[in-house]
């Protein structure tokens, strides 16, 4: 099956098992190139800088401030290349292709540096167990083109419900944006308050990273290649509200995880509902009221109607 004949297959099917070598390499990789969004760009609150996004051809930086000028760098998984480029015209571009990590990341800094952006990156991944130098990863070599691109297919469809439930949201909210180091899609909403000291503990991450995500009270929600045979939608509160774990959330396939201290939605209920984005948007809702009505969030104020200005 080719992929624009999968192009009608609007949830698509990619169980994790099935791709598991090529996540992990993807990983490493986007965590490089996210790296370099992080080398340049200013802090945001919450890390909101280092970030990607969801585009018509895979995962970018966006524009990345250098100098005068900008540059970006773009996953694009319908061609199978990285796109690097800068505001003064230059363009490079990498095939994505089965190659160790050390060599995708010696090929990304040659790129950087022939567009006059040279870039020196932390050398390890963060929020994995084994976190091996790049320069030093030959283990993870894989790249199917086929499993990338339906990955990217599941962020396209992630990425339009979220941004969709975001829409209901005239608070302090979160883009709906990729983070490399744990490799998911995430929104996040916050009560306007300041949150106790976050205890960190992420793996080959420093306490004081997660002190700055989790500064303010939130709500927050995403999804992750993981946590089930296709991967799993999430939502958890911080701080977690007394009750959380007990609220009644939908739809039936829903439940708590008391070691993630989240709830979880496996991927392939959404896909195959009868109705994928009502499903999803349920899940997203029902477990937002409970973080919201459990910590006492002032919603009128906090929410909206996104379609307040459609009769005019």
């Amino acid at each position: 099956m080719t992929e624009s004949s999968l192009a009608g297959t609007v949830w698509p099917r990619l169980r994790v098992d099935d791709w598991t070598e090529t996540r992990d390499t993807l990983h490493m990789w986007v965590q490089i190139v996210g790296k370099v969004r992080l080398a340049h760009a200013p802090l945001l609150n919450h890390w909101w800088q280092v970030a990607l996004y969801v585009t018509p051809r895979g995962l970018t930086t966006s524009a990345v401030p250098y100098g005068a000028g900008a540059f970006d760098i773009e996953f694009d998984f319908a061609d199978h290349v990285l796109r690097l480029r800068t505001s003064d015209g230059g363009a490079r571009r990498i095939a994505l292709e089965s190659m160790p990590v050390a060599v995708f990341h010696a090929r990304v800094g040659q790129a950087l540096e022939e567009l006059g952006v040279p870039t020196t990156i932390q050398d390890r991944p963060n929020e994995v167990e084994q976190a091996v130098p790049f320069s030093e990863d030959y283990e993870h070599h894989t790249y199917d083109p086929r499993a990338a691109w339906l990955f990217w297919q599941q962020l396209l469809q992630a990425d339009r419900v979220l941004g969709a439930f975001r829409a209901h949201f005239v608070g302090k909210v979160s883009p709906v944006h990729f983070f490399w180091g744990a490799m998911d899609l995430a929104c996040t909403r916050f009560s306007g308050r300041r949150a106790p000291r976050h205890p960190g503990g992420a793996p080959n991450c420093g306490d004081w990273v997660m002190e700055e995500g989790y500064s303010h009270e939130l709500s927050s929600c995403g999804f992750w290649p993981g946590g089930g045979e296709e991967g799993a939608f999430y939502a958890y509160a911080y701080p977690e509200p007394a009750g959380f774990a007990d609220s009644p959330v939908t739809p039936s396939e829903a439940f708590y995880s008391g070691p993630n201290g989240q709830f979880l939605l496996p991927y392939e209920a959404v896909r195959t509902a009868a109705d994928p984005d009502r499903t999803l948007a349920g899940f997203l809702r029902s477990t937002y009221v409970a973080a919201a009505d459990g910590a006492g969030w002032d919603r009128a104020a906090l929410e909206t109607d996104p379609g307040r200005w459609s009769d005019r």
